[in-house]
């Protein structure tokens, strides 16, 4: 179930991508000589990459029939470009088959880079992300808050959902916990008392899902993707999924520095004790969400991708955690039930 409580929609079956895809062809002209499956993420899409004679294009299939106008993706896309922010060319959109095209990025991820990387090229490589963050957060701050994407945030509501999301996948579902009565009623309080700091701090507009999977390597440069669900929350949000990401680990000497000159460019009046307790609360808090999103992806969708990352995701969120005394009753009443959290 969704946060609102309607049913998910499912992947599209390979028999049915295929037709869909074909018919677009066939309508615009064009032909394959291959239609690639790519790895997709924990969403319903799917993705196709599509190698023509003089080119390849991604395919992005959505489960179901869209208007342009109300594609989330379109919408975020439009602005992010018209910021000057590195998103992939939309080439054709067929509301109709659920299809957009778009730019092909090819392959490397910021993940895969990471693996080769040397010293300077990681550092270059996070500069650039991390600047990204705070050239999104200033254009967004100067333009019409007419779309969608400035309408939503991540208010308590939000942010308690997902917490309760975390216990219900991956506490419960995933590792098999039983919660006494007490534990759910502290655990309740806790999350509570958590989200109302974050909501209340300053909220501006976020990538959302800013890790290093969603980070391209095109053209020697760092391109976005996976960008539709942008919406309102905390300057940290986005810097908390990059410098306390589930998937690579970030040296303490870069990322302190990064998350430092992060500060100085897009909250230079915030102090510095501030801004690294907003840094940490709000990496708690993510963590938390991505192991349920983990846990989801294993007991529901039978989907085990996701399962080597818990351990960094867990390590995070224990740091983090413990770090602060009124947050002791959270970390305590979790670690009961997993251990990496004692």
């Amino acid at each position: 179930m969704t946060a609102g409580g309607a049913a998910t929609p499912q992947l599209v079956d390979a028999e049915t991508a295929r037709t869909r895809i074909q018919e677009h062809l066939a309508e615009r002209g064009h032909r394959a000589s291959e239609i690639v499956p790519l790895s997709g993420d924990a969403s319903t899409r799917r993705y196709f990459r599509l190698v023509e004679r003089e080119r390849t294009r991604v395919l992005a299939l959505y489960p179901d029939p869209f208007r342009p106008d109300e594609l989330s993706f379109l919408a975020v896309h439009a602005l992010l470009e018209g910021w000057g922010l590195p998103v992939p060319a939309v080439l054709d959109v067929d509301g109709p088959r659920g299809i957009v095209a778009q730019e092909d990025l090819g392959d490397h991820t910021l993940q895969e880079v990471l693996k080769e990387a040397g010293d300077r090229q990681r550092e270059e490589l996070y500069r650039q992300a991390v600047d990204e963050i705070a050239l999104l957060q200033r254009e967004a701050a100067r333009a019409p808050h007419g779309a969608a994407c400035f309408q939503i945030a991540f208010d308590i509501e939000k942010l308690v959902w997902e917490l309760h999301y975390f216990l219900k996948h991956f506490v419960e579902g995933h590792r098999g916990c039983d919660l006494t009565v007490e534990d759910r009623a502290t655990l309740s309080e806790s999350f509570h008392a958590l989200c109302e700091e974050i909501a209340s701090w300053p909220r501006l507009l976020c990538h959302r899902d800013y890790h290093c999977r969603n980070l391209m390597l095109h053209g020697e440069e760092l391109h976005w993707i996976d960008f539709q669900d942008a919406r309102m929350g905390p300057a940290t949000y986005d810097l908390a999924s990059l410098l306390r990401d589930a998937y690579v680990d970030v040296p303490d000497e870069l990322r302190d520095a990064l998350a430092e000159g992060f500060r100085e460019k897009a909250v230079p009046g915030e102090p510095r004790d501030v801004f690294r307790r907003r840094f940490e609360l709000m990496s708690a808090q993510r963590n938390l969400k991505a192991l349920g999103t983990f846990g989801y992806m294993a007991s529901v969708r039978g989907n085990p991708v996701y399962l080597p990352y818990i351990p960094r995701t867990l390590a995070h969120a224990r740091r983090n955690l413990a770090r602060y005394p009124e947050l002791e009753p959270l970390r305590r009443t979790l670690a009961r039930h997993v251990e990496e959290l004692a």
